[in-house]
This record gives structure tokens, C-alpha cells and sequence, in this order.
């Protein structure tokens, strides 16, 4: 038997992977073709293929027999949870915070600029070459509220620092202080949603933050507010959203949606003050660098047998 590791970047291209001959792992390059490289059953450590449907993302692990760390290359693991509970018990499941804290929280500060100061209108305006000069709202002196503050959103603070807001409120699963101020729990939304021009959701998909975003929720943010979705798309009701945006009573922002991709024919696509970007908070040049540190330095630590970084759970 051997003990391969499944990559979706070619071993090759990854600077630091233990040795072959020193570590007793065979590096198998599969990015989520209909072909396995190898016999699943062999797999020791499994890299999960980034972009990738969840039903190709589950697709080896029921062959699985003998992994023992199921890396994702995305912060969320959603994609990959479904097929967990075919795994044997003690498989550790790691994500990639890291990877894509700063490309996500850049997109995150350009959609917020690029609503607020009308640059789709403005791109349509130079289509049609029309000089659309107006007032707009300003990023400075707005309250800011993030909804999920983990890892990325404290980048996504990092970057509204310089930009004068008003306040920045921080919520997370639970309350706790951190360098920049408190951070509440989910329970005190409600209360803190009137109060807030942007919300931003960057929360994790779990049963506890799907739909989140629903009709009560939006129903509470304040007239001409803007809501800021780069977390993923089924943490808003699409209908509830679709509800309050063409009334024109607030405004959206979103790099995922629900369904995903968004098909054409979509109301959402043509709704009243929605800006949308294609799931791309995370595919940009600093991707694969940090990819590829992450990987090289996961794959290394399991073969010296040190505690692995980014754990997010072990199976039972």
C-alpha cells in the first residue's frame, strides 16, 4: 500500500512538499476530472479541488478508506461537509484561513465604493457616452456593520480603517473583545441592524447562518442602507432580497448568490441598485502563492506528525 497525497496543483509547482523518498508519500495530481489518479483507497491526505461543485468535491471520500486530512483550499468547508460522514473517525477536516483573507476583504472595500459611488452607473453612462455627474453617498462618516467576524472580517476592518466611517460594529457566533473593540453575538442583531448604512456578511455557511439575511432581517435595516454578501449565497433569502431591492428601499452588494452561478433570466441580475461580482473575492494573483505555502506546509507537518494548522474539526 502506499500513502498518496491528492493535490490539485501539480506537485511540482509546489515549493516544499517533503520528499518522496524521505517522507514515503506519492504526490497524485487531481483537480476534480472524471478520472481518479489513483486508487482512492490509498489517499492519505486529500486536497480538495478549489471552485469545484460540492458533488465533485465529495466524490472520492466513500473510497477514502485511509485518509487522514481532508484539506479544503477555501475558507468555507459547506462544499465538503455532505460527504463527511462517510469518513472513518478521526479524520481531521482543515480549511485555508490565511489564503484568502486580503482578496476577499479588497473585493469586500471595492464593492462597498463601487455601490456607494455609482461607478456601475457610471460605467453605463461611458457605454453610452453620457456624462451622468450626481451626488453620492460617502464611505466617510457611514456606520458599518460586519456580520461574521472571523478571519476575514477583521481584514475586511483592517481595510475600512483608513476610510473615516463612523463606526464599525463586529458580530460574530459568539461575543468576545478583541483589539479593535467588542464583538457581539448573533442574538444582538436585531438591535444593531437599524443603525448600521452597510452591513456586511461574512459569515460561515452553517444551519445556524442559512437564510440568515431573511425578510426580518433586511426588514430592519434602515432606508438606503447597502447589504454587503461575501460569505456565501444561501446565508440571504434571495426572495426577501429581491422583495426589499425593488422596492428600492435598500441596496445590495453581492459576490455570491443563491442559486450560484446565477442563471440568465435571473430578476436579480436587473434588480434596482444590485451590484454583482462572479464569486470572486478569492481568485486573484495572491491565490496560489499562498496556496501553495499552505499545502507545502500542511502536507509537511502531517509527515513529521506535528498538529496541523487551520483544524476545523475531526470526524467521529
Amino acid at each position: 500500500m502506499t500513502a498518496d497525497v491528492w493535490l490539485p496543483i501539480p506537485a511540482d509547482e509546489v515549493d516544499g512538499l517533503p520528499a518522496p523518498a524521505e517522507s514515503g508519500l506519492t504526490y497524485r495530481f487531481w483537480d476534480g476530472g472524471p478520472d481518479f489518479p489513483a486508487d482512492p483507497a490509498d489517499c492519505v491526505f486529500y486536497v480538495v479541488p478549489y471552485m469545484k461543485s460540492s458533488e465533485i468535491s465529495v466524490r472520492p471520500l466513500a473510497a477514502m478508506t485511509s485518509v487522514r486530512v481532508v484539506q479544503t483550499l477555501s475558507a468555507g468547508i459547506d462544499h465538503v461537509t455532505p460527504g463527511l460522514g462517510v469518513l472513518p473517525p478521526g479524520v481531521a477536516l482543515c480549511n485555508a484561513r490565511g489564503v484568502h483573507e486580503a482578496s476577499t476583504a479588497e473585493l469586500t472595500v471595492a464593492l462597498v465604493l463601487a455601490s456607494l459611488r455609482g461607478i456601475p452607473d457610471f460605467v453605463r453612462g461611458q457605454d453610452r457616452e453620457e456624462w451622468r455627474a450626481d451626488f453620492y453617498p460617502a464611505l466617510a462618516d457611514k456606520s458599518v456593520l460586519i456580520v461574521g467576524y472571523g478571519s476575514v472580517g477583521a481584514a475586511i476592518e483592517d481595510r475600512l480603517a483608513p476610510f473615516e466611517c463612523a463606526r464599525v460594529a463586529r458580530v460574530a457566533r459568539s461575543a468576545r473583545t478583541t483589539e479593535r473593540g467588542p464583538v457581539q453575538a448573533l442574538a444582538d442583531l436585531p438591535a444593531l441592524l437599524p443603525h448600521a448604512d452597510v452591513v456586511i456578511l461574512s459569515t460561515p455557511l452553517t444551519p445556524d447562518t442559512h437564510h440568515l439575511a431573511d425578510a426580518a432581517f433586511l426588514a430592519r435595516m434602515k432606508d438606503g442602507a447597502l447589504l454587503v454578501n461575501v460569505a456565501r449565497g444561501p446565508v440571504v433569502d434571495t426572495k426577501a432580497l429581491l422583495a426589499e431591492t425593488q422596492s428600492g428601499r435598500i441596496t445590495a452588494a453581492l459576490d455570491v448568490t443563491d442559486p450560484e452561478p446565477l442563471p440568465q433570466g435571473h430578476p436579480l441580475w436587473h434588480s434596482p441598485g444590485v451590484l454583482i461580482s462572479p464569486h470572486a473575492g478569492g481568485r486573484t494573483s495572491a491565490f496560489m502563492p499562498r496556496a501553495k505555502r499552505l499545502v507545502a506546509a500542511q502536507v509537511t507537518r502531517f509527515a513529521e506528525r506535528e498538529p496541523l494548522r487551520n483544524l476545523v474539526l475531526t470526524t467521529g
